[in-house]
């Protein structure tokens, strides 16, 4: 897999969209920048004269642009120019529920090509004003909802951008903030550049940053995220498509769940990515997990350079058999590499707007886990040059769990349950815990604990084929203690 040609190729096709584009002010066809006047129809309006007349750019200027839904069109790219908002109503009936797509938002594109927003502006969703203002239109029973957990449905609240089934599409320097629902969302697309933007997602619950669903030649690069839910997320929600030759690079994110995730809706998979130069700091779960729980497949994939920083734990690997449907998952080919991590004690994204829960049953620390199901193993993973800090402290008092047989078949498989790295609550390593798996190498480790911890560093429970070489495990008062435990396991080295 040539990652570079995928870059090269998809900014070629980008870079011709903007030489051919001609421009149009939104100005021109009577569109109003006080924040006050609803330009939906306007907006629309611009864009099909555009689409038909041979495409070309539809500028903003400086200014706040009130608008609900809009159907981004072929040949047609949104600019916005510094100062100018893309400024989302805060009425929900200003927003459609597309039938095709069945989600709400801002910005739709539908079977299109040649596409993008582009600039130094602002699409600003205003999502908690507009998630709450639904919540009284369902109590007034004008909108049907089942109004779970207090909220209304993801799919009713208004993303910022939806773009389905489109090609060349061209995403940069823009600020994306305040959905009400997920941020932006691009599915089932071919040729997608990203590349400088800035997302402030955090005013709602499901404010993801990035939600990328089985899509084929990605590129995401040069930005920055602070989400209330998952950073960088790739979904497969299609069990007969598959996310594939994605390139990922230079990016930094924050998080009130997850970093780099593949899932949680995992159907077909996710196949050859190259995740470079990541950055995840203040996030409440992984800053890398890719789960296949859903029947997928996932394999080929390189993370290089990572730094997490102030994350509550570093890598999860899971697969599991929620909803596969008779498919077999499949985690193979794994290669992370350089990175560098720590993980705090206390609550690392607390004081955040929308923080992740306050769990409800003790366990100490988890470790980083690469955990399959004794039907489905993970296979081929190898782990290169990791630094992991962790703080130790581990107390059987609070949770326990031993190192004997009946202790360590007493984990729960789960393997229909939602997957996160807690769980299956307290764990018997501090470091790293690795069950049901094939072909697991372990080169260069750096497990350091700041306090001394009741647990060994490094627990393989019924792992065949495992490497461990240059293993460096460094905790306070630990004796003699036996830092690595193998059990039902063959070693290699």
């Amino acid at each position: 897999m040539q990652f570079k040609k995928i870059i090269l190729a998809i900014v070629a096709i980008t870079q011709i969209m903007i030489a051919q584009a001609k421009d149009y002010n939104i100005m021109d066809f009577g569109a109003k920048a006080d924040g006050v006047t609803l330009n939906s129809a306007i907006i629309q309006h611009a864009i099909d004269y555009i689409t038909q007349n041979g495409g070309g750019r539809l500028v903003f200027k400086e200014g706040r642009y009130l608008t609900g839904t809009i159907f981004l069109k072929s040949n047609v790219t949104l600019h916005l120019e510094k100062g100018a908002v893309l400024f989302g109503s805060v009425n929900p009936l200003d927003y459609e529920k597309n039938t095709y797509v069945g989600w709400t938002a801002m910005i739709f594109a539908i079977k299109q090509q040649n596409i993008g927003i582009t600039g130094e502006g602002m699409i600003d969703g205003r999502g908690f004003r507009t998630a709450n203002n639904m919540v009284a239109l369902i109590q007034k029973g004008i909108v049907n909802d089942p109004l779970k957990y207090d909220r209304p449905n993801e799919t009713n609240r208004p993303q910022n951008i939806y773009f389905r089934e489109c090609s060349n599409v061209r995403i940069t320097n823009i600020t994306l903030k305040n959905p009400a629902s997920w941020n932006q969302t691009y599915d089932q697309c071919k040729n997608l550049y990203v590349d400088g933007i800035k997302v402030d997602s955090k005013n709602y619950w499901n404010n993801d940053g990035i939600d990328v669903v089985d899509c084929d030649s990605v590129v995401i690069k040069n930005s920055y995220f602070d989400a209330a839910d998952d950073v960088i997320c790739f979904k497969s929600h299609d069990a007969t498509k598959i996310c594939q030759n994605v390139v990922v690079d230079n990016c930094t994110g924050r998080s009130s769940a997850n970093g780099l995730k593949f899932g949680t809706v995992s159907r077909g998979g996710f196949r050859n990515f190259k995740v470079t130069n990541l950055k995840i700091v203040d996030t409440y779960r992984s800053a890398i997990t890719f789960a296949a729980v859903d029947g997928a497949l996932i394999e080929n994939i390189v993370v290089d350079g990572v730094r997490s920083i102030n994350t509550g734990n570093v890598i999860y690997l899971r697969i599991g058999d929620r909803w596969s449907n008779g498919k077999h998952p499949v985690m193979k080919n794994i290669l992370i590499k350089n990175v560098y991590a720590e993980v705090p004690l206390t609550k690392p994204d607390a004081g955040y707007s929308y923080e992740g829960p306050v769990e409800d049953l003790p366990r100490n620390i988890s470790p980083a886990s690469i955990v399959g199901l004794p039907q489905y193993k993970i296979r081929d993973v190898t782990l290169q040059n990791i630094e992991i800090v962790y703080p130790g402290g581990g107390n059987p008092s609070y949770a326990k769990r031993g190192l004997s047989e009946a202790d360590l078949d007493s984990i729960p498989e789960m393997p229909t349950a939602y997957p996160e790295f807690s769980q299956f609550k307290e764990l018997p390593a501090w470091g790293f815990y690795v069950r049901h798996a094939e072909g697991i190498r372990f080169d260069n480790i750096r497990l350091r604990a700041k306090e001394k911890d009741y647990r060994p560093a490094i627990v393989f429970d019924d792992v065949k084929g495992a490497t461990l070489n240059k293993i460096n495990i460094t905790e306070p008062g630990s004796g003699n203690k036996k830092e690595i435990f193998l059990h039902r396991t063959t070693r290699t080295r």
